[in-house]
């Protein structure tokens, strides 16, 4: 049997053996790294995967992560070039990029390039952007790269704030003035012009409509001559048939009675030619103003 005695050797030497293991072997997360001393100093730097270490000799003194980090910057007081306190707080990007430098370099990278980007900031609060390149070459030497640095918030005293909002809001309202008296004068430009092309348009529409019925008037007078034209030919041509020159005494005979009985209906006093019943005569002398026009024709009956 195993006394007791061997039992708790045994028990020791495990232990020591898990001991062992746990200090020798390491496994390092992706995106990491490790810092190993030897003894005390700088031995080197374990990437991502499986090592192996001499134990109690080598130990993990440092653990940096690789990735890209976000600090808040706290708030600090800053004066702008017109001499106005105002309170400013912004987000530091950084990444590890040496970890031998970041755990030798500084005692604390993080504190220092945070007082760094506070102290640039006070002195570029005038300009919108900080300026990257001064703060990432004084983080070179230790091993991080500042990515960005960007303002979060800006935070002015309350009386600025006030004269600040009266200030736009005067800007607004003078933006309010000047577009209400642009837009009343165009209104004015725009009714004149529209006044002015009405009367145009309706003095051409008078213009054509007066050529319109001088037109209309011309044709109808034309109309009217050569109707008049066609029918005196037509009496002309009807003369010279048989009858014709008995047909137009009677029709002188017929406008002339009727014509004269108009004159009585019209008037109240009415003026008799001496010869008014005589009415073969008035006939004699129509024919003979026809016979005068060239128109050929027998002679009046007596009376």
């Amino acid at each position: 049997m195993i006394g007791l005695g061997s039992l708790l050797v045994f028990i020791a030497l495990a232990v020591l053996v898990l001991i062992v293991i746990a200090k020798t072997a390491v496994v390092v997360p992706q995106q990491n790294a490790y810092v190993v001393e030897r003894l005390g100093r700088y031995s080197g730097t374990l990437g991502a995967g499986f090592h192996v270490l001499w134990p109690f000799l080598d130990v993990i003194r440092y653990r940096h992560s690789l990735k890209e980090s976000a600090f808040d910057i706290p708030a600090q007081v800053c004066i702008t070039r017109d001499n106005v306190q105002v309170g400013v707080d912004g987000i530091l990007y950084l990444k590890v990029l040496n970890a031998e430098r970041a755990s030798y370099g500084i005692s604390d990278y993080l504190f220092a390039i945070t007082q760094l980007a506070q102290t640039m900031l006070r002195s570029e609060i005038g300009k919108i952007d900080l300026d990257k390149t001064e703060l990432d070459k004084a983080s070179e030497p230790w091993g991080v790269k500042v990515l960005r640095y960007e303002i979060k918030n800006i935070t002015p005293p309350h009386d600025i704030l006030a004269a600040m909002e009266k200030q736009m809001r005067a800007e607004r309202e003078k933006r309010a003035v000047i577009l209400t008296s642009e837009g009343a004068r165009d209104a004015v430009i725009n009714n004149a012009e529209g006044a002015k092309q009405e009367t145009i348009k309706a003095s051409e529409a008078r213009r054509q409509q007066q050529i319109n019925e001088a037109e209309g008037e011309a044709q109808a007078i034309l109309a009217v001559a050569t109707a008049t034209a066609e029918g005196i030919r037509r009496v002309a041509n009807a003369m010279q048939d048989p009858g014709g020159a008995q047909a137009v005494q009677l029709r002188v005979a017929e406008q002339y009675i009727t014509q004269f009985g108009q004159l009585a209906k019209t008037s109240n006093t009415l003026v008799i030619p001496a010869n008014a019943a005589d009415v073969a005569s008035m006939i004699g002398v129509a024919m003979r103003v026809i016979g005068s026009t060239g128109t050929p024709g027998p002679a009046p009956p007596a009376a």
